[in-house]
């Protein structure tokens, strides 16, 4: 039996609910809604975990390829919900709007959708923002209602290539947020819950490098932004009626080189979500008396997963890590205290380690990786080793759950994600100095880590596979290219390879909104001349491996 068909028999032979993967799912009204088999469905609350459901939709009757439900809105009054369905092996999605009754019934659909949200207006009637995605790009926001007033209608446009535009509603739905973005600057216009006909209102001008998000709490907004010395996220807050930049109070700041991977806004309190030195952090801050408890997560876990909840006295989200399937814990504000789901003890925290280690790349910037092994494994040097890379976009590695990850770590395997520079793991300055002319150091750091790893007994370079997707195939090519010897194989997933040719051309549907990060050969020689020193696809050729 080959290495594949021994994964693929155990993650068969492993009991489901030991890799039960959450899917998406909302609390609204008493009921949960979340896909089950191939339904969408809802549940009471208390009966959530039972056989106990309402079939709302089929969604074969789409007719897609293996279709899941990635995400939920429930219409204030629970007249209608929508849910965009998605397949496993293309970007495009579908919105459907299920009218809510004794027998519910699909009332519309909408293709290419990306991001959505119901409001109601003065007449109590549901209204549906859902922004249109065309070639990979979101540039309209439209405004739909249905029954017997059925309408839909075009309500924004970013004229802007370089930008693209998502929906985001605030936690106490008071606003609507209309967000338009690229990869270092933002601007927020507000839709009125309470008025959505009305004009949007703008929150701040674009400024070149400056991004700020939106929440509201009793006729205040909290804004979290990059404004001002030094250049990382820090939370301030204005009146709801004075929203511009000039009228921002700073309110709370971050440890250096910290991450805000999300907030959370509840009646009295505010709730980070944070990474700081490989580690996860809440901190809870109380708005009465601006208090503020920090809590150090679990060492085990590598990332949130957030829960859409409406409960003001409570916050719960999971934890997760790749070999992990996600646990649930719950903040309650009354205790203070944060609570722990009950059950049974998950037994790979008895037979795996998780380490945080640093690799000093060239110029002595320390680079953080996570590290998984098997607790009774011997003579780590002779395992087998799965490297993870991706640095770019100020995006995060991606750590969640993983079935296949863990089959490997039981079998002695060594997995090993490398927080490289360009990625988003110590905060806005990790991405700015692996972007534009500072590529070449998420290569750097690479290089680094493996070479730590081996050095400190992890593998060696003739077990050494390297794994990433998308961008992160910048970093894994050149490293194909420059340092061959340092891995033996490589696994690659729609990986990007050629970027001088792509960012060249700007008719292909991502390129002008990615300038930011890549650069602009067409016009700027130093970004042509940069590239090209490490892109792949423009580096490739002929040399001796080692066997090794």
């Amino acid at each position: 039996m080959d290495a594949f068909e021994k994964v693929r028999t155990k993650l068969e032979t492993q009991p489901q609910e030991e890799y039960e993967i959450i899917n998406a799912e909302i609390k609204h009204g008493g009921f949960v809604y979340y896909q089950e088999g191939c339904c969408l469905v809802r549940s009471k609350d208390e009966e959530a975990d039972n056989d106990n459901y309402e079939v709302l939709f089929n969604l074969e009757e789409l007719k897609l390829d293996q279709p899941f439900i990635d995400c939920i809105r429930v219409a204030p009054d629970e007249k209608y919900v929508a849910a965009k369905i998605r397949t496993e092996d293309s970007e495009a999605s579908t919105c459907i709007i299920v009218k809510l009754s004794d027998q519910p019934v699909m009332e519309a659909s909408f293709p290419n959708v990306s991001s959505f949200e119901w409001v109601k207006d003065e007449e109590e009637e549901d209204v549906l923002f859902y922004t249109f995605q065309r070639n990979l790009r979101c540039h309209d926001v439209y405004r739909a209602t249905f029954g017997d007033n059925k309408r839909n209608e075009r309500f924004y446009t970013e004229k802007d290539p370089s930008y693209f535009v998502f929906l985001y509603l605030t936690k106490d739905s008071r606003f609507l947020t209309i967000n338009i973005m690229n990869k270092t600057t933002s601007e927020v216009w507000l839709i009125d819950g309470l008025s959505p006909w009305d004009p949007p209102v703008l929150i701040q001008k674009r400024i070149h490098g400056v991004l700020y998000y939106v929440e509201h709490r009793d006729d205040e907004l909290y804004i979290l932004t990059n404004v001002g010395e030094p250049t990382e996220f820090k939370l301030m807050r204005t009146a709801a009626d004075t929203p511009a930049i000039m009228n921002w109070d700073l309110f709370f700041t971050m440890k250096r080189n910290t991450k805000v991977v999300d907030l959370d806004m509840f009646k009295d309190h505010c709730v980070l979500f944070l990474k700081h030195s490989n580690l996860l952090y809440v901190n809870v801050i109380g708005l009465a008396d601006d208090s503020v408890r920090s809590l150090k997560l679990p060492p085990w876990a590598c990332g949130f997963i957030m829960d859409t909840n409406s409960d003001p006295k409570n916050c719960p989200f999971q934890l997760c890590s790749p070999i992990r399937p996600p646990k649930y814990y719950t903040y309650k504000f009354a205790e203070g205290k944060l609570f722990e789901e009950t059950g049974h003890e998950d037994p790979i925290t008895k037979t795996s380690r998780v380490l945080r280690l640093e690799a000093k790349s060239k110029d002595g910037k320390l680079v953080p990786m996570t590290v998984f092994h098997k607790t009774d494994s011997e003579d780590l040097q002779k395992k087998p080793l799965l490297v993870h890379v991706y640095g770019a976009y100020g995006m995060d590695l991606k750590m969640n759950f993983r079935p296949e990850r863990r089959v490997l770590v039981d079998d002695g395997w060594i997995l090993a994600y490398c927080h490289v520079r360009g990625g988003g793991e110590l905060g806005l300055q990790w991405h700015a100095d692996g972007r534009l002319t500072k590529k070449l150091h998420g290569l750097a750091d690479l290089e680094a880590c493996i070479k730590t790893l081996h050095g400190q007994g992890f593998s060696q370079p003739s077990l050494t596979t390297l794994t990433a997707f998308s961008a992160g195939g910048v970093l894994v090519g050149a490293l194909c290219n420059f340092n061959p010897d340092l891995l033996r194989a490589v696994t690659l997933e729609a990986p990007f390879l050629d970027v001088l040719n792509t960012m060249m051309d700007t008719t292909l549907p991502l390129t002008l909104e990615e300038l930011e990060e890549w650069g602009n050969p067409s016009s700027d020689e130093k970004h042509k001349n940069y590239i090209k020193r490490y892109c792949p696809y423009q580096n490739i050729k002929p040399q001796v491996v080692k066997d090794t």
